[in-house]
């Protein structure tokens, strides 16, 4: 799947956040926090759920509750890589970057949940906040947001490892959506780069994990 459109939250808040990383813990704090209902609340994640936090396990497997709602980041990718398709050179790139908790899995059944999780988890995802629409993707969006339903490669590459835009500081806008929400590359803060925003900050290394409501984000765009 490329790309996801959500239905309208009709009946409580959506959210999103930024890179997980295994912070599973950390999640669960934040999320009580604001009071999040799992039975009308939905969360909306920029991806990367897994590597670097020895919670990985419970973050991948939260690709399988109903309230819970992510697009695929590269990290996922380099793990179906290393253990579902069994590139080799790309399981020691990818123990070099977070992948050490496998060694504390069942590797058969690991790989058959990795499996699964990646087709509840698309390139992008586009979700309704009332007359907006806010786009979901990991790394980078194409500079018309029409372009994440392409399968061209390069295309769904550049949405889970590209950092182009932000290595510019392109304020260009995205065409076709009203925001962007993006992760993969760490701020110290959430930063606006056109109408993209910037919210992965980096929780594995600083503790700090960025979750904001959607209307929150529109609001501010707007504003």
């Amino acid at each position: 799947m490329t790309h996801r459109v959500a239905e309208n939250n009709t009946m409580g808040r959506d959210f999103v956040v930024g890179d997980l990383h295994g912070q599973y813990g950390l999640l669960m704090e934040a999320l009580d926090r604001v009071a999040f209902d799992k039975s009308r609340d939905r969360l909306f994640c920029v991806g990367d759920l897994i590597d670097r936090g020895d919670e990985s396990y419970h973050c991948l497997s939260l690709a399988f509750e109903p309230w819970f709602h992510a697009v695929r980041g590269n990290h996922e990718m380099l793990a179906y890589r290393a253990l579902v398709e069994e590139k080799g050179a790309d399981y020691f790139l990818w123990l070099e970057n977070g992948g050490t908790w496998v060694f504390k899995q069942d590797k058969q059944h690991l790989r058959q949940v990795l499996a699964q999780a990646l087709q509840c988890l698309p390139y992008a995802c586009e979700v309704p906040v009332g007359n907006s629409r806010v786009g979901i993707v990991h790394a980078e969006p194409p500079a018309d947001w029409s372009d994440v339903e392409s399968e061209d490669e390069a295309q769904q590459r550049m949405m889970v490892w590209g950092r182009s835009r932000i290595e510019r500081q392109d304020q260009t806008p995205v065409q076709g959506i009203d925001v962007v929400i993006v992760g993969h590359t760490i701020v110290k803060s959430p930063v606006w780069l056109g109408n993209v925003l910037y919210i992965d900050t980096g929780a594995f290394l600083t503790g700090r994990l960025t979750l904001l409501p959607l209307d929150d984000v529109i609001h501010r765009r707007v504003g």
